[in-house]
């Protein structure tokens, strides 16, 4: 009657349940586990387990086998199960050993998750925290989303400002691709690693015999992307001479190929980017004002990823996920150790640094979560020269007081700005600072 009662319990779980005895042969299988692998509990019964399962780890690495050696239960482990249609399907197991009452263990027992609901409520997120392969849920982020939309439709030069590794580029692409031009070509050129006669000839080609080993015609950047988009990079960066040529092509819309003649027109839009503010270039007298008010026609500027930290978590999911593509692993994500002390880095290489941390914990990290071990020696370390000083353990209370803080320096201090973008009411903000003993 008792057992009978405990399968009954055991059937309404939304879990798969199996149990197996020391020979490995399945004793108990729930409805649950009927649902998931697709086959029947009379099917299963009496079936050594990875005759059932075929999961990729049944060979090599099969949790309850290390349980039932270890005597240590395996929590929430990423793995993939073959269903009875051939499907494969990503699943989270745990384990546990199964034991008389006497104490001797006489079998193990394995519950499991399927993950398919899971992931596909993780990519609807991401489709509502993204913008054409932007990612970002932050207020800032948000709003260069609105920006984006009408910056496209105009045909108007671009000036994208940021530090390096914020997604300039992307920023680019996601302009061009919701352009009047996207059926033609981006050309992208990093303005800032040529020097003046190969960035010439590269912008604006050449013509045979400008210059020894030129045999033969080349076309440039800026005719390659006619009709399309060209993105200059680190356009603070060129020399007054190339100044003074570009100025040319954006007053104008005319070049002339190195060692030409012909004047040629162009019909390219140009986004130019910078990881220097050009205004403060212009001061310097680095660029010249007349370029600095052609490229400033309308300006995104991109926030480092210190500024906007709530957008930290879905980035390294993301980059996981890419990751698993990539290297064909089966990473679950990045445990709570891990995530706080990515919370409390300041990231000077912004989001490419970040990938860089994730690409460098999937060298360490084959499957499971990413942890604290698997991190850069800079991040693992007590001594972090970068972490913030907030307490371990990513609380409630330690996001909003790192929330909270950042949004007050960014706005200097003004609390019912901080508020705007926080989305809270001015008075539940300074309520949260004092209780949260903030200065603000």
């Amino acid at each position: 009657m008792q057992e009978t009662l405990h399968n009954q319990l055991l059937d309404s779980v939304p879990d798969g349940v199996f149990t197996v005895d020391a020979d490995w042969r399945i004793t108990f299988f729930n409805r649950a586990a009927e649902q998931i692998t697709g086959i029947r509990r009379q099917e299963a019964l009496d079936r050594r387990c990875c005759d059932v399962f075929r999961a990729s780890i049944c060979e090599t690495a099969c949790a309850l086998k290390q349980t039932l050696a270890t005597h240590r239960p395996v929590a929430n482990k990423v793995v993939y199960i073959v269903n009875a249609r051939g499907e494969r399907i990503p699943i989270s197991v745990s384990t546990a050993a199964l034991k008389d009452a006497r104490g001797k263990t006489i079998g193990g027992v394995e519950s499991f998750r399927d993950l398919r609901l899971v992931n596909e409520l993780r990519r609807e997120a991401e489709q509502q925290d993204s913008f054409s392969d932007i990612i970002g849920r932050s207020a800032t982020m948000r709003q260069l989303f609105d920006l984006l939309p009408p910056v496209a439709e105009s045909d108007s030069t671009v000036l994208v400002e940021g530090p390096s590794g914020t997604g300039k580029e992307l920023f680019a692409r996601a302009i061009h691709q919701l352009s009047r031009r996207h059926a033609k070509k981006f050309i992208a050129l990093n303005c800032g690693a040529l020097p003046d006669t190969l960035l010439e000839s590269e912008l604006f080609g050449y013509k045979a015999g400008a210059f020894t080993d030129a045999r033969k015609d080349k076309p440039g950047r800026f005719a390659l992307a006619e009709g399309g988009t060209i993105f200059l990079d680190e356009i603070g960066d060129i020399s007054p001479a190339m100044q003074t040529r570009l100025l040319r092509v954006l007053q104008e819309r005319v070049y002339e190929p190195l060692g030409g003649v012909e004047t040629l027109r162009c019909d390219v839009r140009v986004i130019a980017a910078s990881n220097k503010p050009l205004r403060g270039l212009v001061k310097e007298g680095k660029f010249r004002e007349d370029l600095f008010y052609r490229v400033h026609v309308v300006r995104l500027e991109l926030p480092p990823l210190r500024e906007r930290r709530e957008d930290i978590p879905l980035l390294v999911d993301h980059f996981v996920a890419r990751y698993n593509r990539l290297k064909g692993r089966d990473v679950a994500g990045v445990s709570d150790a891990a995530l706080t002390r990515l919370m409390e880095h300041d990231f000077p290489g912004n989001i490419r640094e970040l990938e860089n941390i994730i690409e460098h914990a999937f060298v360490l990290c084959r499957s499971g979560l990413i942890e604290l071990s698997h991190l850069p020696p800079h991040l693992r370390g007590a001594e972090d020269e970068a972490r913030s000083g907030l307490p371990s353990g990513l609380t409630l209370a330690t996001m909003e007081k790192l929330l909270i803080r950042d949004a007050l320096r960014r706005h200097k201090g003004n609390r019912a700005a901080a508020a705007r973008e926080l989305g809270i009411d001015v008075s539940t903000l300074f309520r949260k600072i004092k209780a949260l003993k903030l200065k603000g």
